[in-house]
């Protein structure tokens, strides 16, 4: 079945009912490598590690009934939501795809959300190259390879890469991490940031936004017509608590503007304010497709150094707040640090904050967890016993 196939497989299958945030699309249904069914009934030695911290919390009666791919709705047809590529439910979709293979979790996570937001934009495409250290650290190079290629398969116009380093010089930085080598080969331009001139970036101030004076971000941001992000799965030891999809746009503010210039690193980093900051950046833009790398993942420390631990997980969605929460639960069920672990998943700061600005799902209610094989619905029932439980 190719990418139209399968489109025209998900209308198909919009009458079908949804019964809570996850929804099971056969794996047989999908395309790309390996692609096979999973037998029912039939039980088989996990290759993932286990999660050290697995939720206890119940799910809601919808949910345990949803989980079930065959089971049967409890609902009245008039009240039961239906499936579709694009639902009408305003929840956030998030797929889940357990593996370690990461190219190949790229392509089925995307498959998996159905939508094609790129075919004929131009795109520009925000990797997390903050330092030179390997994954979680940074994007692996089987990430940044299998998502440009997914876009440029998905029709994009003309691709982009864009971004600014935290540690270490930008341009050094995505040297030694072959972007400029890997950006020959796919045909893709390179900007780095920190080299635009004066003109080409622009100030965005809000009476609401913890920004003394509001912060620069490059005029590309704006204008151009689909922003696509990878980002990791990592703690942030330096206020930010966790790093993921809204921590990644960090990425696309001025360290300065200018040589000499006002220094927003040295605002953010050094304010009590720091993860509503965070968040407040994203107010900006509104990403077209994020990626979340969790083949690996940090559990403390970070960004570039960190207790690293295999977690064999990759996720793609369009809201960033969803996509936070869904990594947050993750790092909870393994065992992270005790600012991340604490309280609700929706009052840590940066999320809170991103909702307070209206840029995603407003609680774990309103996301859809959506898995296409057996293995990977196993965990996303214990993401999402995570997620309502905090």
């Amino acid at each position: 079945m190719n990418r139209r196939e399968f489109c025209r497989y998900l209308a198909a299958v919009s009458g079908a009912a949804v019964l809570s945030s996850c929804r099971y699309i056969p794996t047989a249904e999908l395309t790309g490598p390996k692609a096979t069914a999973v037998p029912t009934g039939t039980a088989s030695p996990s290759p993932f590690p286990t999660a050290t911290n697995a939720a206890t919390a119940t799910h809601r009666a919808v949910a345990n009934q949803s989980l079930d791919a065959t089971a049967a709705p409890t609902s009245t047809p008039e009240a039961t939501p239906t499936a579709s590529a694009t639902p009408d439910l305003g929840l956030s979709q998030v797929a889940l795809v357990r593996t370690t293979d990461r190219a190949l979790g790229v392509r089925r996570a995307i498959e998996l959300l159905g939508i094609n937001p790129v075919r004929g934009n131009q795109v520009l495409f925000k990797p997390n190259f903050n330092s030179i250290g390997v994954a979680p650290a940074s994007t692996h190079p089987d990430i940044m390879r299998s998502t440009l290629v997914a876009l440029e398969e998905m029709g994009a116009r003309s691709i982009t890469v864009g971004e600014r380093s935290g540690m270490g010089l930008t341009r050094q930085v995505l040297q030694l991490a072959g972007v400029f080598s890997l950006g020959e080969e796919l045909g893709y331009s390179t900007v780095v940031f920190d080299e635009l001139e004066e003109e080409d970036w622009i100030i965005r101030r809000s009476g609401d936004f913890h920004w003394a004076d509001g912060f620069a971000v490059p005029r590309l941001l704006l204008d151009t017509e689909s922003i696509v992000q990878t980002c990791c799965l990592k703690t942030h030891r330096y206020g930010g608590h966790f790093t993921m999809a809204l921590k990644n746009s960090v990425g696309f503010v001025a360290k300065r503007t200018h040589s000499g210039g006002y220094n927003y690193m040295s605002e953010l980093h050094d304010s009590a304010h720091q993860r509503a900051m965070i968040a407040e950046i994203n107010a900006v833009y509104k990403p077209a497709l994020i990626v979340l790398d969790g083949v690996e993942a940090f559990l403390s420390g970070g960004p570039a150094l960190g207790k690293k631990t295999t977690t064999g997980v990759v996720l793609a969605g369009t809201d960033p707040v969803a996509i936070d929460a869904v990594g947050v639960a993750i790092l909870r069920l393994f065992g992270t640090t005790p600012e991340v672990s604490e309280g609700k998943i929706f009052d840590q700061e940066q999320i809170f904050r991103a909702v307070e600005l209206g840029l995603g799902a407003t609680g774990p209610e309103m996301i859809q967890l959506v898995a296409g094989d057996a293995e990977s619905l196993t965990f996303a029932r214990e993401v999402e016993a995570m997620l309502l439980a905090g």
